[in-house]
């Protein structure tokens, strides 16, 4: 497989996975829990405007893997194994990323206001590290001499 290929399915599955969990955070707990919004150091009308932008982010980025993937559909060239390490890694490191840098670090919101923050703490980034570890072993695996069970399949074409 041409290296490009293998560069651009690990990215489609990369965004993908990025794009579809900061879409499940943005729908399950801004929207539906009104756990937090994106920018909670202000007004409730700017936490809004930083939730939809947020949003158009998350869709922006599971779009974008998804282009990428009709095209590599379209060369025959997807390597299922390798896309879904992307998807791991990227939901495993956007989890990761926001619940260091954007809840500790950065201070933009928190994920509950409660007391006891920590078992929200906790719960939130080994749940991102569970899934970064998935997506660098199954990356891992392929580099390591099991790609022929996950080279790309060339699509049977009809005949006419």
């Amino acid at each position: 497989m041409d290296n490009k290929y293998r560069k651009q399915n690990l990215w489609s599955g990369f965004l993908f996975g990025m794009g579809f969990i900061a879409f499940v955070d943005e729908a399950v707990f801004h929207q539906l829990l009104q756990w937090h919004h994106f920018y909670d150091r202000e007004t409730t009308r700017i936490g809004l405007i930083s939730d939809g932008l947020f949003h158009a982010f998350s869709w922006f980025a599971t779009i974008g893997g998804l282009f990428m993937f009709a095209d590599l559909r379209r060369r025959n060239a997807v390597w299922m194994r390798r896309w879904w390490g992307g998807v791991w890694l990227g939901a495993g490191a956007f989890q990761l990323y926001d619940g260091i840098i954007q809840h500790k670090l950065m201070r933009l919101h928190q994920i509950r206001y409660v007391n006891n923050l920590l078992v929200y703490d906790v719960i939130w980034n080994l749940t991102g590290a569970l899934m970064l570890v998935i997506g660098l072993v199954l990356v891992k695996q392929l580099q390591q001499g099991s790609q022929r069970e996950g080279e790309p399949r060339k699509r049977e074409r009809a005949s006419t």
